[in-house]
Formats: C-alpha cells, sequence, structure tokens
C-alpha cells in the first residue's frame, strides 16, 4: 500500500456537531423537523442530497431556487460555527500520525464530500500535509459514489488497489469497496462489515497501516 486517503470531518477533525447545528438552525428557520437522528442519515453525503433527505423526512416540497438558498444559509451558518477553528482543536495525535506517516514515504490524501475541506484544513494547519485534496469541489457525485476517492487516487498518481481509505461513515466504507481500495473503519464505521481493518484510536493506525 502507498497512499492512504483520509475522510474529514470524523476522522481527521471532529466537525459534525458544527453539521447538526447548521442544519438545525437553517430548519428552524424553514420550519422543519431537524434531530440527531436524521443528522446521522447525513454523514458523507453532500448539501444538496442531505437537503433532500430533510425534506423527503419532512414531506416538503421547496422550488429548486428555495433549495438553493437553504443550501447557502446553511453552508453560511456552517462556516460562521468554523470560523473560530484552529489547530488548538486538532488532536495532537493526528497531527503527529500524518507526519509520521509522510516521513515513512506513504502519499497522504483527503477524499470528502465538503466543499468546506481545503478552508478547515487551513485553519487547523494540516493543508500542506496532503499531496491530493479531492472534496466536493471536484466531484459531481457524493459517497457512496466511489468518484471522490478514484480523484484522490489520481491525484496521487496510484491506482486503486494501492490505497487505504480510512472513514467513519458507512457511505464513505461502501464508496471504498465499490473502487477496490482496502478500507479502515473508525468511529461509527469500524464495526461495519465493510470495514476490512477496525481502528479503534487514530494513534493506533501507524501499527494497524505497518500490517497491512
Amino acid at each position: 500500500m502507498k497512499g492512504i486517503i483520509f475522510d474529514l470531518d470524523g476522522v481527521i477533525i471532529h466537525t459534525d456537531h458544527f453539521h447538526y447545528l447548521a442544519w438545525k438552525k437553517m430548519c428552524d428557520q424553514f420550519r422543519l423537523s431537524f434531530d440527531k437522528e436524521l443528522n446521522n442519515q447525513l454523514r458523507g453525503v453532500s448539501r444538496s442530497e442531505s437537503l433532500e433527505i430533510i425534506l423527503n423526512y419532512n414531506q416538503a416540497k421547496f422550488s429548486e431556487e428555495q433549495k438553493t438558498l437553504m443550501t447557502h444559509i446553511k453552508n453560511d451558518f456552517y462556516k460562521e460555527f468554523l470560523s473560530n477553528l484552529s489547530d488548538d482543536d486538532l488532536d495532537d495525535d493526528v497531527k503527529k500520525v500524518l507526519y509520521e506517516l509522510k516521513s515513512r514515504a506513504y502519499k497522504l490524501a483527503i477524499g470528502s464530500s465538503s466543499r468546506n475541506a481545503k478552508f478547515i484544513l487551513k485553519n487547523i494547519g494540516l493543508y500542506d500535509i496532503f499531496d491530493t485534496i479531492s472534496d466536493g469541489t471536484n466531484i459531481e457525485k457524493s459517497k457512496p459514489d466511489p468518484e471522490v476517492f478514484i480523484k484522490a487516487a489520481q491525484g496521487l498518481g496510484l491506482k486503486n488497489e494501492s490505497c487505504i481509505v480510512v472513514e467513519d461513515a458507512i457511505a464513505g466504507l461502501e464508496a471504498a469497496k465499490t473502487c477496490g481500495m482496502t478500507t479502515i473503519g473508525y468511529g461509527d464505521a469500524k464495526d461495519s462489515e465493510l470495514s476490512d481493518y477496525k481502528l479503534e484510536k487514530f494513534s493506533d493506525l501507524i501499527n494497524l497501516i505497518g500490517s497491512i
């Protein structure tokens, strides 16, 4: 294995709660029901598809123009919550592990459906450590479609089968398996049958990668 592709939210940095707060604030504005159980269905899913899930749950219909406005409002709320994010919010183990993997000549990539991936990485001081960033700005289909990981592998100059994906969402594991990549389940996804390997703590990643 030569390349490691990381999901961002929930793996490198935990901003999931900000997504929940932003969606909740937007839904309250439009008098839509939204709770943490519904929020879990949005993990690894693009902003527009997340909105469709919310609207279907509420059996609500809006015009395409209104939907665009709603996703913009959600993103503005999300960026507002993220504005104070810094490297102080980054777990020390994450930074240490990434630099150690880099020193061992592994190629590193981000594979995230988020359009804010680069903004987040710059805020937490990790933008330059990744060899390529595949995110919501250069894909048309979100996870479980494998496009984001395929483009990450291409950005690394590697074949799919030479890449390992670290994911905390089932949709991400499904996407990685679809394109023939080895999967490491982390967080909520570690016990999934789609995980080739399970990661209990991020600090265990170096030894785990070495054993694959």
